[in-house]
Formats: C-alpha cells, sequence, structure tokens
C-alpha cells in the first residue's frame, strides 16, 4: 500500500502493518545512478580479490542474522520460516563464498591460440570490463534469494548495483539492502530504490543504467526488451516457467512422490523453476498417485510463523485469484480433483494444495505458468510420449526426470527443451551457485548464477598484440600488384592446399613477397 511519500507493508497472512519504506522517485533515481557511477570508477580500481575482501563481510552478517532475516522473509513473503532459511538464506551464504573463491578464476585474463601459423604474430588475448552500473528489478516469491546472487556477481564483478524488490516484499527489500550495506563498500556503489513497477523498468532504461537484469512475467520482460532496443541496453529476463517432471516406470516412488509434493507445493507453490505438470508412465501411475494423495492430504497450511507447519500463505490475493481461474478453467473442461489438503486455518490468502488429474494440454493450468500450489498429472503410455508433451509449452524454464537407471534418465533429459533438467530432484538447482539458471524459449534470455550467469556482469574485450619485431606493414596493406596477389595465392596454397602436391609446388613460391612486410 502506497502513501505520498511511503510504501506500508503488511503480512499476507494476518493483514497486519510491519513496516514501511520511504517511496522514490525518478529524480532519485537519476541522482542514484550519476552516484553510483562515480563510486564504480574507484571501485573497479580494485583487484578482485580485494572487492572479494570487502563481500566476504556480507557472509558474516547473514550467519550472524539467520533467524531476523529468515523472520523477515516469512512475514512479508507468507511462506514458512523452514523455507525462508532452507531457500533464501542459506542459498545466499553459500553463494557468496562460491562467488568470493572463484571469481579471480572467472575474470582472469584469458590466452587465444593462434588459429593459424600464417598469423602466429598475432597474440590474442580476452580481459574482461565491468559493465558499470546494473540495474537489477526482483521478485515476490524468493525476495532475497533471487536478488542475492544477482548483487553479490555484479559487485564482484567491479559493477555499481541499482536494486528494485517487489513492492510486495519492500520489508525483504530493506533487509537486503541492510546486508549488502554491512560491506565496507564504497559510498553510492550499491544503491536500494523503492519506485513503483510500473514505471522502473523504463525509469532503468532512461537513466542510463548499463545492463538491466529482470526477473518476473513474460509480458514485463518482452515491453522491457523491446524499450531497451531504443538506447541497445543489454538485458538479462528471467521470465517464468511450466515445469515438467517425467516420471520413469523404475522410479523410486517414495523419492518421486515426496519430489513432487515439494518442489511443486512448498512456497505455496510461488516458484517459477516448481513443478506443475506431472507425467508418469502407466505401469506405476496408480502407486504414485496413492502415495501423492496421502502426502498432499496430509501437509499442515496455514500460519506460516508456525515451525509445524509446512505450506504457509499465498504473497498477494491477486495471485491467489490467478490460481483459482487456472483451477476454474480445468475443472469446467473436465479435471476431477484428486487430491487436496486440508486446513483449519484463519490466515488469509491461503490456497490449499490440489491433485487434479484428467487434465489436457487445452486447459489454462497446463499450458501457462499457473504460479501456485496446484499440480497436473497425466498418465503416459511410454517416455515418449512423456518427453512430447512436455515440451508441448512455449516455456522452457526446468524441468526433471525421475529413475534408477541415470543413464537412460540422462538421455531423456537431454531431450527436454528448458535450460536446467535436474534427475530425481527438482527446483533446487537454484540453490547451487555453481549451476547456471535459466531458460529456453519464452522462459527468457540469458542467465544468472554460476560462471555463465557471472560472466553476464562484464563485457569481453579482446586485445591482439603483434610480437614480431621490424614489421612496416602487414601482407595485405597497400600498395597492392599482381605480384602481391600471386604470393598470396601461393601462401594459401602452402597451407590450405587440397593436395600434397599443390602444397608442395608452393613451398617457395610466398618467399619473394615476405620481406615486403619490412620495408616502409
Amino acid at each position: 500500500m502506497k502513501t505520498e511519500n511511503k510504501t506500508i507493508s503488511y503480512n499476507p497472512a494476518t493483514r497486519e502493518q510491519i513496516g514501511e519504506s520511504q517511496l522514490h522517485t525518478l529524480d532519485d533515481l537519476s541522482r542514484m545512478m550519476s552516484e553510483s557511477k562515480v563510486a564504480q570508477k574507484e571501485w573497479q580500481k580494485l583487484s578482485v580479490k580485494q572487492r572479494g575482501k570487502r563481500i566476504l563481510k556480507i557472509k558474516d552478517y547473514l550467519v550472524d542474522n539467520l533467524d531476523s532475516l529468515s523472520k523477515t522473509i516469512s512475514d512479508d513473503n507468507g511462506k514458512v520460516r523452514f523455507d525462508a532459511l532452507a531457500t533464501e538464506v542459506f542459498p545466499a551464504v553459500m553463494a557468496t563464498k562460491y562467488y568470493v573463491k572463484n571469481a579471480p578464476k572467472f575474470l582472469k585474463e584469458k590466452k587465444i591460440s593462434a588459429s593459424s601459423i600464417v598469423l602466429a604474430n598475432k597474440r590474442s588475448r580476452i580481459r574482461f570490463e565491468p559493465m558499470g552500473v546494473v540495474g537489477i528489478i526482483s521478485p515476490w516469491n524468493y525476495p532475497f534469494a533471487i536478488p542475492y546472487s544477482e548483487v553479490i556477481m555484479a559487485l564482484l564483478a567491479g559493477n555499481g548495483v541499482i536494486l528494485k524488490t517487489a513492492t510486495e516484499t519492500l520489508m525483504v527489500g530493506t533487509a537486503l539492502r541492510d546486508a549488502i550495506n554491512s560491506a565496507d563498500l564504497p559510498k553510492g556503489l550499491f544503491q536500494f530504490i523503492n519506485i513503483p513497477g510500473r514505471i522502473a523498468g523504463d525509469g532503468f532504461l532512461k537513466s542510463g543504467i548499463d545492463k538491466l537484469f529482470f526477473t518476473g512475467s513474460v509480458p514485463v520482460g518482452k515491453l522491457l526488451m523491446k524499450q531497451a532496443a531504443d538506447t541497445l541496453t543489454p538485458v538479462s529476463l528471467e521470465l517464468g516457467g511450466n515445469d515438467s517432471m517425467l516420471v520413469c516406470e523404475d522410479a523410486d516412488l517414495d523419492r518421486a512422490v515426496n519430489g513432487a509434493v515439494w518442489a511443486g507445493l512448498s512456497n505455496a507453490g510461488q516458484s517459477c523453476g516448481g513443478v506443475e505438470r506431472i507425467y508418469i508412465h502407466q505401469n506405476i501411475y496408480t502407486q504414485f498417485m496413492n502415495l501423492l494423495k496421502i502426502k498432499v492430504e496430509s501437509l499442515r497450511i496455514g500460519t506460516p510463523s508456525e515451525f509445524n507447519t509446512d505450506v504457509g500463505v499465498m504473497t498477494t490475493e491477486k495471485q491467489v485469484n490467478a490460481v483459482k481461474l487456472h483451477l476454474d478453467d480445468a475443472l469446467k473442461n473436465g479435471a476431477i480433483l484428486f487430491a487436496e489438503s486440508k486446513v483449519e486455518d484463519n490466515s488469509t490468502n491461503i490456497f490449499t494444495p490440489k491433485v487434479v488429474t484428467n487434465v489436457n494440454h487445452n486447459m489454462l493450468m497446463m499450458k501457462e505458468e499457473t504460479f501456485g500450489p496446484l499440480l497436473g498429472v497425466m498418465k503416459v503410455d511410454n517416455m515418449n510420449e512423456a518427453i512430447d508433451l512436455a515440451n508441448d509449452s512455449f516455456l522452457g524454464l526446468t524441468g526433471s526426470v525421475w529413475s534408477k537407471n541415470h543413464k537412460r534418465a540422462m538421455q531423456l533429459a537431454s531431450k527436454i527443451k528448458a535450460g536446467t533438467i535436474t534427475i530425481n530432484d527438482h527446483l533446487m538447482s537454484h540453490g547451487l551457485a555453481e549451476t547456471s539458471w535459466g531458460g529456453f524459449k519464452e522462459s527468457g534470455v540469458g542467465r544468472t548464477h554460476g560462471e555463465l550467469g557471472f560472466m553476464e556482469m562484464v563485457q569481453p574485450q579482446t586485445i591482439v598484440n603483434d610480437i614480431l619485431p621490424g614489421v612496416k606493414k602487414n601482407i595485405w596493406w597497400h600498395p597492392y600488384s599482381k605480384d602481391l596477389y600471386e604470393g598470396l595465392k601461393s601462401i594459401i596454397y602452402l597451407f590450405y592446399g587440397n593436395s600434397f602436391t599443390q602444397k608442395t609446388k608452393n613451398l617457395l613460391k610466398p618467399l619473394p613477397v615476405i620481406p615486403r612486410i619490412f620495408r616502409k
């Protein structure tokens, strides 16, 4: 809720006010950009190891404040305290150590081997320059973990950062701000801004941001990409998914069911990389579904602050209604409600986890991102059919294959058109700092996390050095002549001829034109 100059935050489960944040303007954004650009020039001069030493202080801050951070995330987002700790704060701690340790290796200048002996005197290398000041617009579903790693990578790479977190979870945003500011950073290098989402993207791009990272919906991502084209500002977009889970006939059923429940229903299903569609081999379908029903119906739903609660509330009423729309569409078109969790709780924004069968790909929940605790299940005759169904989507963020035969699972995984595939697991790869995160198709552009994500924070610069002394001009420089033309032909025949005879005939022919490179 916004007032004239501040935003008030409410607990989605209780509607109680939990804090407020100053509301900024586009003029504030311009000022922050100027300050960050000045600070970035000095920050860039430090070695990556010096930057890493300062960034490590943030890890210490996180460890010292595990409980308060987890509580803030739970109170502001509606997820349970354990999810806040396990999927947001803990991955942030691990990511800090990983990126600080590996940043020097990622950013080390790389020598490039010569591609031909003809130009072996041209020695090339690649070095990496920071982008400058990067903008990060992050979502409310993982309000700490998603922006955190991007901020850390950007800073380690030598950039300034302006962060805008979701209005729905501003208390998490301010907690993240405090965590980053616990490091000894140059004044103004890192900036936190609270501006409405409807003006944020355009504001960032017009302010002169050097690169924009956005996590959110497909329509908004497409709009930002169009706007960025005017200034050719590079963008990295993570735009969600409608993830598939493929359960083979030899899968460990207990593991697969437990994985489906956690990856599909934790965080109230509000995970862009969570399970939404399950395709089960006909031979184990009945067993799987019986186990799934037991697990879903035994989930404890309700108050996020209670440590024994398994699934909390959804973050916004708007998202509750979006999930209801998908469920109503499915039931209206022949789907069957197979299993549902029970709830005895007066918290608001509760949508009880549900499993729906008799679904098909004409239903909204099977072709669009639902982003809620709703699982659609289909029985398949074989895993080739499962692959076809998994790929029948305009989204492709992540997916999973469940089988005891790891070789076969790897083969199936390679056929799924998605950015990350896990074997006998799902969703957790976002917590692995070493693995890249990003999708195929309309799930986004670019990558975050891991080395691939880290390199999104820099731009490569190639330097070519001619090490041959005494050279006055390249062989292809002016003036031209027939003799020079024939000499270049002979060089091509000598080194790239199609036969041994052609090569040997031209063994000495290049000699007359070689001396010209040493003449003025």
